[in-house]
């Protein structure tokens, strides 16, 4: 093939390529619209998403604007008065809340917290999560920190075989203590409140946390926002770490306790006792839809409390 052949292979070829690259660009002219309307649309487009690419969404306020939760109260733990509700006397499950009458009874034995005791298999059996293992040996001031702390199963099952009471005489105490406090509606079946038939209402809640905060033990582990320790395992020791799960720890409120529980049968529940400015208040939302929405329950279960107290008229 001569130099000329070659040439016009190569013009022909380039032409080919070019015209549907030509013919797109073409369509997409007369498709555009032209000058300022342009500009406008990129400009609409723009105004509707955030950094990213993603769109803005229109923020959500839950029914009546205050709480998503099935059941929610604030209570004046010092006058007892319900300052808000929402079917705050239906007894539902209350999952790991239960853990606070477990503490409550677990202390009235006056164990040793120092003694070591030892983590058993059926311990972790069915228990979730945990940090511990079989046969590790661990002080009894730490599963109770890890009991009310992250909520830890495994932990309260340990705390409740070692407290020298026989299963069926805990869940009595448990029971018993129960009606002491004024608790009506409320009722246990096993220590961690994995099982649904461990029940209570909102406001029966609200009063168990003001028993447990009344106990300075469990006030002081329940306001720790973490709680490091070893423990002993074969032949080495362990190191841990444990997180309290209550976010408003966080926040700008003074915490003065809390727990949050949750198994699919209850939802996510959350019960707290914070200083405001103007009072204390105790928070129970129970059966939120998600994790980060019991926090915000409360937030505006609590922003609603004390706005209200602020504008109501003085009492003659």
């Amino acid at each position: 093939m001569t130099l000329r052949s070659r040439r016009l292979v190569l013009i022909l070829l380039a032409a080919l390529f070019l015209a549907p690259l030509e013919a797109g660009v073409g369509a997409a002219a007369a498709a555009a619209p032209s000058g300022g309307s342009q500009t406008k649309i990129q400009k609409t487009s723009k105004a509707g998403t955030r950094k990213g690419g993603r769109r803005r969404r229109a923020r959500r306020l839950p029914p009546g604007g205050v709480v998503w939760a099935r059941n929610a109260v604030v209570l004046d733990p010092a006058t007892n008065e319900i300052l808000f509700e929402k079917n705050a006397s239906a007894s539902v499950p209350i999952a790991s809340l239960s853990k606070l009458m477990t503490a409550i009874v677990f202390l009235e034995q006056n164990p040793d917290l120092d003694r070591i005791v030892e983590v058993a298999r059926e311990d972790l059996a069915g228990a979730g999560r945990s940090q511990l293992r079989s046969r590790e040996r661990v002080a009894l001031r730490d599963l109770l920190h890890m009991s009310l702390m992250c909520s830890d199963n495994a932990a309260t099952r340990v705390l409740t075989r070692e407290s020298g009471l026989s299963r069926e005489d805990f869940l009595a105490g448990m029971n018993r203590r129960g009606v002491e406090l004024g608790l009506e509606r409320t009722r246990f079946v096993e220590f961690t409140g994995l099982d649904e038939r461990n029940v209570s209402t909102a406001t029966d809640c609200a009063r168990l946390l003001r028993a447990a905060a009344g106990v300075p033990m469990i006030q002081e582990i329940m306001t720790r926002r973490s709680h490091a320790f070893t423990s002993e395992y074969r032949t080495w020791r362990r190191s841990h770490q444990v997180g309290n799960t209550n976010r408003m720890l966080y926040g700008h409120y003074e915490v003065r306790g809390g727990k949050t529980g949750f198994i699919l049968e209850a939802g996510y529940c959350f019960a707290t006792w914070i200083h405001t400015q103007q009072r204390d208040l105790i928070a129970v939302v129970l059966g939120a839809p998600t994790a980060a929405t019991r926090f915000a329950d409360v937030t505006r279960m609590v922003q609603r409390t004390t706005q209200t107290s602020a504008t109501a008229p003085p009492q003659p």
